[in-house]
C-alpha cells in the first residue's frame, strides 16, 4: 500500500507511537532500522505492519526480507521525505516495523528452584530507572548473558521508548518484561523462591565476594540515588562495586553488566 499524505491514518498512528500515552493505549511500538526489523520478522506474529521507503532501502538483506513476507504482513510504502518525517533516526535505513509489545506477569515467572542452571531464573529488577538508553542497554545485556528479563518497578521510563528500543536491539524479542509496583513486588518476593541481591555503594560485601544463588533477582537502584531504604529492606543481600578513581559510582547499565557477568562466571 503506497501512501503519500501525512494525514493518512496509518501515518498518524506511527507518529503517535513516539509518545508513551499512545504506546500504552495501543500496545504497539516502532522498531527502526534493518537489524531490528529482521529480528522482528523472526517473530511475525508480533509484526502489525512494515514501513518502507524503497528510495532509502539499500540493503540486499532488507529487500530479501520484504520479498519473503510481502504476502503475509502488510507493507506501507512511503517516499523518502515522508518516511524520514515519522522516524526518530537522523539517517533512516528505509525500513521499520510496527510491532506488538510483549509483557509477562510476576505470577508467570518461572520458579524452577531445583534447576541447576541459569534457566532456574535470572532477572534484573530496575527501581525507578529514568533513562531509556540505560533500560534498553540493560535488556540487551540480559540477552547476552542468557537472563530471563527485566522487572520494571515504580515510576520508571517506558521500556518501549524509541531510545530504549534502539539500545536494546533484538533483546526486545528474546527477553521478558514485567511492569509492576513496589507493593505487589514486595508481596510476590515474600512468597517466591527467588533470592534478591541489591547493589549499593555502601554495602559491606564486594560483588565478587557474594555467592550468587540460582533463582536470582538483581535489584538496581535509580540513576541518581540508588536504592532507597525500603528497597534495600527487600533484599536478601547487598553488594558493592569497588571504585578506585575519582568517580563514586558507575553508570547504571555498566554496573548492571558487571554484576550480571559475575553471576554468569560463577555458574559456568
Amino acid at each position: 500500500m503506497r501512501v503519500t499524505s501525512k494525514n493518512n491514518s496509518k501515518i498518524k498512528l506511527i507518529r503517535s507511537l513516539h509518545q508513551r500515552k499512545y504506546r500504552t493505549e495501543t500496545g504497539l511500538f516502532v522498531v527502526e532500522g534493518l537489524h531490528g526489523v529482521l529480528e522482528a520478522l523472526n517473530h511475525p506474529e508480533r509484526v502489525e505492519m512494515l514501513v518502507v521507503s524503497y528510495d532509502l532501502l539499500k540493503s540486499a538483506r532488507g529487500w530479501e526480507a520484504l520479498n519473503r513476507v510481502a504476502n503475509s504482513i502488510p507493507v506501507l510504502e512511503l517516499d523518502a521525505t515522508l518516511f524520514g518525517s515519522i522516524m526518530t533516526r537522523e539517517k533512516p535505513h528505509g525500513i521499520a516495523a510496527v510491532v506488538r509489545q510483549h509483557w509477562v506477569s510476576l505470577e508467570s515467572i518461572s520458579r524452577h528452584t531445583e534447576d541447576t542452571s541459569l534457566e532456574a531464573g535470572l532477572w534484573v529488577a530496575l527501581c525507578d530507572v529514568q533513562y531509556p538508553g540505560n533500560l534498553g542497554t540493560i535488556l540487551r545485556t540480559c540477552d547476552a548473558v542468557g537472563a530471563d528479563g527485566v522487572i520494571v518497578l515504580g515510576s520508571a521510563t517506558d521500556p518501549y521508548h524509541p531510545m530504549a528500543v534502539r539500545a536494546g536491539l533484538s533483546a526486545y524479542f528474546t527477553q521478558n518484561l514485567v511492569q509492576t509496583d513496589y507493593q505487589k513486588f514486595a508481596a510476590w518476593v515474600q512468597e517466591s523462591p527467588y533470592t534478591v541481591v541489591g547493589a549499593s555503594a555502601d554495602a559491606t560485601h564486594c560483588y565478587r565476594e557474594m555467592d550468587y544463588p540460582l533463582s536470582l533477582i538483581l535489584m538496581m537502584g535509580t540513576e541518581g540515588h540508588g536504592l532507597s531504604q525500603a528497597q534495600r529492606d527487600l533484599c536478601d543481600g547487598l553488594v558493592a562495586i569497588p571504585m578506585h578513581g575519582q568517580n563514586d559510582s558507575l553508570n547504571l547499565a555498566v554496573a548492571t553488566g558487571v554484576l550480571l557477568y559475575e553471576v554468569v562466571a560463577q555458574k559456568l
